[in-house]
């Protein structure tokens, strides 16, 4: 696979792509509002469940496709997407939200498809199967060629445009086709056979991400889940002054750990109450069909290709000699609409706190899960207080679904290069590959804005009165 990944970045067509500088509004917008929640809730912030982080660097090799709309046909840029990923490597993805747009710069974290509109697609199988069985995976163009029964000719250019017009069929449900012949029977042969895959596991990930216990202890186990051969642990930053060791089992001191492989906190028995992180990190090539999501509405991508490429997950630990003792993590649950709140409560006394409007409780030795409702493209920024101080921020964007399943019509679409359209010629708001009107990012921005500030003190978790601990 990374023999043709690299052979891509050497035949490209066009310039290099222009991206969009319109910016939808972001988690950061609710971290303004909500900042009189407390100093102690910027202490930390999740982000993502683990596997690779990226920025978009554009659409690099593309034909054109041609989008039938009620308002008429539009002519749209289709092909592969490169990012690069934090700490080395590169990715080769997809999109699958037809109508948004492409944030200059986005940073993307590689996301369950449950976090984004693939969740709910029945057809979401079958887009991992395109992925499978086309371009780039399949980079024998001849050979793709032949199997697809494509008359012609088949550049790296028409691969491409074909497989993202068929994977917009199944992502978008849109009447979609490629302009030139090649891709489009390469189009309907991926549409006709595709059959739907299981979704395929985090390149990697800590289950869970939190944990909770008593000094003395060995809080845990954390699982490590990973395709690579192996993973680097680095203890929590103040290791040699907290005395917090990361262990095996048998508590040993360890430094890496395989696929399935437990490590614990080691927390000194006459610790203070508090609060450490552990990362661990890997060398692999992130699993095609991966879904990859920002937290500023930019488009949501689906993994193509990989090299070998940087990943990490962090798993949280904290302890306490008595009262309450939360463990807390959080995920997008766009079945349900909102955020998850996993919430553990190792300690001795119930875990008490308020989320919108409602109390909740955690018993002693409990775990329970607490969803916050969100509308669709909604900033959140919420922080949840325990005793002795702990805190636990949760940032991010709701987007769960694509822009035509919003608006039940095709909205005007945008490329990069900007396209003429059937019956005129699109203005170029600069924007990366497709989107609506360059004024549709604005006022959805500006509607984000006032349901966050209108229901701040909706997502805002406070704690009920909890005993200090020790």
């Amino acid at each position: 696979m990374f023999a043709s990944f690299s052979a891509m970045f050497v035949r490209r067509r066009g310039a290099a792509a222009r991206l969009g500088a319109a910016t939808l509004v972001s988690g950061l917008v609710a971290a303004g509002v909500l900042a009189g929640a407390g100093q102690a809730a910027a202490d930390e912030t999740t982000q993502g469940e683990g596997g690779a982080t990226a920025t978009i660097a554009g659409l690099k090799t593309y034909g054109t496709a041609v989008i039938h709309g009620g308002t008429g046909d539009q002519q749209v840029s289709a092909g592969l997407f490169e990012m690069s990923v934090e700490g080395g490597g590169m990715l080769q993805t997809y999109c699958v939200d037809l109508h948004n747009p492409t944030q200059r710069d986005a940073k993307y974290h590689e996301t369950p498809w449950g976090g984004t509109s693939l969740g709910a697609n029945k057809d979401a199988g079958r887009i991992r199967w395109i992925l499978q069985n086309s371009y780039p995976q399949v980079n024998d163009l001849a050979a793709l060629a032949r199997k697809a029964g494509v008359r012609g000719a088949l550049t790296e250019q028409d691969a491409a445009s074909g497989t993202q017009v068929a994977i917009w069929r199944y992502s978008d449900d849109v009447a979609v086709d490629a302009l030139d012949p090649q891709a489009e029977q390469l189009a309907d042969f991926l549409e006709k056979n595709a059959r739907n895959l299981p979704e395929p596991r985090a390149s990697l990930t800590l289950d869970p991400p939190a944990v909770s216990g008593r000094p003395g202890e060995r809080l845990g186990p954390v699982t490590v889940h990973t395709n690579a051969s192996g993973v680097t642990v680095a203890p929590p930053a103040d290791a040699a002054t907290s005395g917090v060791r990361i262990v095996d089992r048998q508590g040993r001191a360890i430094t890496s750990a395989a696929d399935g492989g437990q490590v614990f906190f080691d927390v000194p028995e006459d610790a203070a109450a508090g609060t450490a992180e552990l990362t661990v990190q890997a060398s692999t090539s992130v699993p095609v069909g991966r879904a990859f999501a920002s937290e500023s509405r930019s488009q949501t991508q689906i993994l193509a290709g990989s090299s070998e490429s940087t990943v990490s997950a962090t798993a949280g630990a904290t302890w306490a000699k008595q009262g309450a003792i939360p463990a807390l993590s959080a995920a997008k649950n766009c079945a349900k609409g909102g955020v998850d709140i996993i919430a553990a409560n190792k300690g001795d006394e119930p875990f008490t706190f308020e989320l919108a409007g409602l109390e909740h409780t955690i018993a002693a030795g409990e775990t329970r899960t607490v969803t916050v409702p969100l509308q669709e493209d909604q900033a959140y920024d919420f922080t949840i207080h325990g005793p002795g101080g702990f805190t636990q921020r949760f940032t991010g964007m709701l987007d769960c679904q694509t822009r035509s399943s919003e608006t039940g019509t095709a909205t005007q679409t945008l490329s990069e290069p900007s396209p003429a359209t059937v019956g005129g010629t699109a203005s170029d708001t600069d924007l990366a590959e497709t989107g609506s009107t360059g004024v549709t990012p604005l006022i959805a921005g500006i509607a984000i804005t006032l349901v966050v500030i209108g229901g701040a003190t909706l997502i805002v978790l406070r704690r009920k009165a909890t005993p200090t601990n020790d």
